[in-house]
């Protein structure tokens, strides 16, 4: 039985405190240099060469800003640097002209620079805005070329805002067709934050057509994929876009496959996994800072400290300036890429293990005679310099996750989540959901809690829902009425009806695990303390798959001919799972797992 057990915190020490507080990883007694690192991510290596795909995409970059000749200011969508900084750095824009950047705000625009680039995503609020900016150059005189690079593409209803303010005439229109991004070695995205919604809140299916363009690009460049496993309406339909393009193409790349299986997967089948409190390291970041673009912002005496800070590596950690810089996230970081996928109950260990690591390979150099082993010892320098500077950034954030982590509020929320995966103490979790709503805590922890008691019970009793939403408008405000009608609608949050469907489920598939092992975990149900992700498995759990929404399907696309001569016979397979609706980093985790256990390569999407 899975008893709300809760997720198990870093060892203690003396006292009470805990290790990561108690005995931070003894950092080598060297001075630390901070070493800058990329937020693009290195992605030759590993299962696939992502890399084509990012060349594909500065291409096209290059070409959208080129639009006027000569140097330029480049203005761009505050939800798209973040995104671009992805695909290229200030070096790159400098080479295609772009002598000044900006983000995009409303009010004026003051520049020396003649020519100015607008990289912007097809908002209507945006349009009201650069026309702002041409007014205001034009009042005061100020001859300037404008060009827009919608991303990824124009729409009509953008087009007649700038004929109806009158500045139309005043554009280049050039479109940057950017789809998919390589985040690291094995993730790639869209960022279509709002699809969701779009696609079972507003009907809007524009998405869908994005997301089968990007799998038809997939294939031009890794050839066709044979096998495609579908779960979910939205999965169903983007297959049935990629069989009519693939009709329509006059000719097909004779690419040979380099993918062989893709697994297309509604969020909608899964909407218990999202509203879990992920527990790994990197969905705890997550969780606590918030991940964007391979990036997190942290307190900039974190990431950049002084030198006199750098002298003193047991020294607490600096105090808060207020500037918040981004750090990278990514696998070109050794130190985070060790683990990021791990339990966090294990992290401390990892890291004290690691800052050993690192310090023995410091006192090497006392012992090192040869002038070849000095020479191999610093051809290894900057890598553990690398690593030493990770490790304190590594060990600070933890520090603050762990703050999180010890309340009592985390603790009970942990508890009530698993109570209502196991089915087990139901009023105890209601009584814990009011009083969130007493407290005030934030609204997104009891609407998560809210949907998790719903997808878990097949609905919460008419009355105890109404007693929610009465609560939750008097609290919170009458705003969140609107919200709370979109859950509903959305069938988030309903009231019961029919028999639960979730304990069938849960049984079935073995979604909980008792005797997990989380320092030596040997099941994806470590990511969440206990509670297994829905697995990909399809034939032979067909009949559980019934209970979940929308159609399941398999089928196998034929190759173009002349494809399979050069099909290498020796490799891992590699199985490419594409989420359309989102995926949280512990699911990412979990996959991760799935590849090293199954010895297989699968993508996340």
């Amino acid at each position: 039985m899975f008893k709300s057990k809760q997720p198990a915190q870093p060892q203690t020490q003396q006292g009470g405190k805990q290790m990561a507080q108690q005995q931070k990883p003894q950092q080598p007694q060297q001075q630390l240099k901070p070493i800058v690192l990329s937020q693009i991510p290195n992605i030759s290596s590993k299962v696939l060469n992502l890399t084509s795909i990012r060349d594909q995409s500065k291409l096209d970059l290059g070409d959208a800003i080129s639009t006027l000749k000569g140097s330029k200011a480049i203005v761009m969508d505050p939800k798209l640097i973040g995104l671009l900084n992805l695909l290229a750095d200030p070096t790159f824009l400098q080479n295609y002209g772009g002598e000044k950047r900006y983000e995009l705000k409303e009010g004026r625009l003051d520049t020396e620079c003649k020519n100015i680039v607008y990289i912007v995503r097809p908002n209507i609020k945006y349009m009201y805005w650069i026309t702002e900016h041409v007014r205001q150059h034009q009042s005061e005189n100020l001859r300037k070329e404008y060009s827009i690079v919608f991303v990824p593409r124009a729409t009509i209803l953008c087009s007649r805002v700038l004929e109806e303010e009158g500045v139309m005439g005043n554009f280049v229109i050039h479109e940057f067709p950017l789809d998919i991004v390589p985040f690291d070695e094995d993730v790639l995205s869209l960022e279509l934050s709002n699809s969701y919604r779009e696609l079972l809140l507003d009907g809007e299916k524009t998405s869908l057509f994005w997301v089968a363009k990007s799998l038809m690009k997939l294939q031009a460049m890794f050839g066709t994929i044979p096998i495609v496993k579908g779960k979910g309406q939205c999965s169903r339909l983007v297959m049935d876009m990629i069989v009519r393009m693939r009709k329509e193409m006059s000719e097909e790349v004779t690419v040979p496959p380099e993918i062989d299986s893709l697994i297309l997967l509604d969020r909608e089948v899964d909407t218990i996994t999202p509203m879990c409190t992920q527990l790994t390291y990197e969905g705890l970041i997550d969780e606590t800072f918030g991940i964007n673009n391979n990036a997190v912002f942290l307190d900039e005496g974190i990431v950049n400290p002084n030198q006199g800070q750098q002298q003193q590596p047991n020294a607490p950690p600096p105090p808060p300036t207020g500037k918040k810089v981004p750090f990278p996230l990514h696998s070109n970081d050794k130190v985070y890429s060790e683990i990021r996928d791990t339990n966090f109950s294990v992290l401390s260990g990892l890291l004290n293990k690691k800052a050993k690591d690192i310090d023995e390979y410091y006192k090497m150099f006392k012992t090192t005679q040869s002038i070849s082993a000095i020479r191999d010892y610093m051809k290894k320098l900057s890598s553990y310099q690398m690593e030493h500077n990770s490790l304190r950034i590594h060990t600070c954030i933890t520090e603050e996750i762990l703050e999180v982590t010890k309340s009592n509020s985390f603790m009970k929320g942990i508890e009530a989540e698993q109570n209502l995966l196991a089915g087990v103490n139901l009023e105890n979790v209601e009584s814990y959901i009011e009083d969130c709503i007493n407290k005030k805590e934030m609204i997104h922890k009891v609407l998560r809690l809210l949907i998790l008691y719903s997808a878990t019970h097949n609905g919460i009793k008419p009355k105890q829902l109404d007693f929610f939403k009465r609560e939750i408008i008097q609290t919170y405000g009458f705003e969140h009425k609107i919200t709370l009608d979109n859950l509903e609608s959305l069938r988030l949050i309903r009231k019961s009806d029919t028999r639960a469907t979730f304990p069938n489920i849960r049984k079935d598939l073995h979604l909980i695990v008792d005797d997990l092992n989380e320092q030596s975990p040997n099941d994806i149900a470590y990511t969440y303390s206990g509670y297994a992700p829905l697995p990909g498995g399809w034939r032979h759990i067909e009949e559980v798959l019934r209970l979940l929404p929308g159609p399941t399907f398999e089928e196998i696309q034929p190759l173009p001919q002349g494809a399979t001569s050069n099909v290498k016979s020796d490799r891992k397979p590699i199985t490419l799972v594409y989420f359309i609706g989102g995926v949280t980093f512990s699911e990412i985790s979990a996959l991760r797992f799935l590849s090293r256990q199954d010895q297989a390569n699968p993508y996340k999407w």
